[in-house]
């Protein structure tokens, strides 16, 4: 039994029919809707051995296991095993999205303990170790993207203050990418952000420009 206080990397349901459940991934862990597999979903779109999650010296490989509908990691078909990074997001056909947390961001084992480092600053709220976002009682589901994430984070983490577009674009691409990166890839960005803000609250934005300026958030209070 792994105790709540040791850290080990996450696999954590967020959308589908297991959502809200986790799993620490201390050993190797096979996907699908067989009764057989470590975590069974009960969904006629995944296969009977859809995905499989093994621990390796490198790392936490994900791998797809020849299934009809595929395995996509952070929105991409995995065609080979990839490598699990903190804040990926595994979506097993369309039925079911997980979130892997790596050891070094690990959360607690207890429900409680993981609503309560959920940042309540206003409507919008950010649970960061899973990337997780609310606004209301509402979940932006299917998980942001890690880019899309990026740039939330870093107008959430500035309260009440402009943000740079250098700075979005450092934050998401790197500082080496500050003056090569497209302003049309910056702004597309932030427009299909604000499409999935606005799918869950289409009466407020967000995410407000200030021209000449950057972005701001304007996180009204609950």
């Amino acid at each position: 039994m792994v105790k709540k206080s040791e850290e080990v990397p996450l696999l954590i349901a967020q959308a589908g029919p297991l959502n809200g459940q986790r799993w620490p991934v201390v050993s190797n862990l096979v996907i699908g809707r067989d009764a057989a597999c470590e975590i069974v979903i009960p969904d006629r779109q995944v296969s009977r051995r859809h995905a499989r999650i093994t621990t390796t010296e490198d790392g936490i490989l994900l791998e797809d296991l020849g299934s009809k509908n595929g395995t996509h990691l952070n929105g991409v078909r995995v065609n080979e095993p990839l490598l699990l990074n903190d804040g990926d997001s595994v979506q097993v056909a369309l039925a079911q999205i997980f979130t892997y947390l790596s050891s070094d961001a690990t959360l607690p084992l207890e429900g409680d303990e993981f609503f309560s480092q959920v940042a309540e600053a206003g409507l919008l709220r950010l649970e960061k170790r899973s990337r997780r976002v609310w606004i209301g009682e509402d979940e932006v589901l299917p998980p942001l993207s890690v880019s899309q994430y990026k740039v939330l984070e870093l107008l959430y983490d500035n309260p009440g203050r402009v943000v740079t577009r250098g700075q979005l674009i450092e934050a998401i691409w790197g500082e080496e990418q500050v003056i090569s990166a497209s302003e049309q890839a910056l702004d597309a960005l932030i427009r299909r952000l604000r499409d999935r803000l606005a799918s869950i609250d289409p009466t407020h934005a967000y995410i407000a420009t200030i021209r000449g300026h950057g972005l701001r958030l304007d996180n009204p209070e609950e």
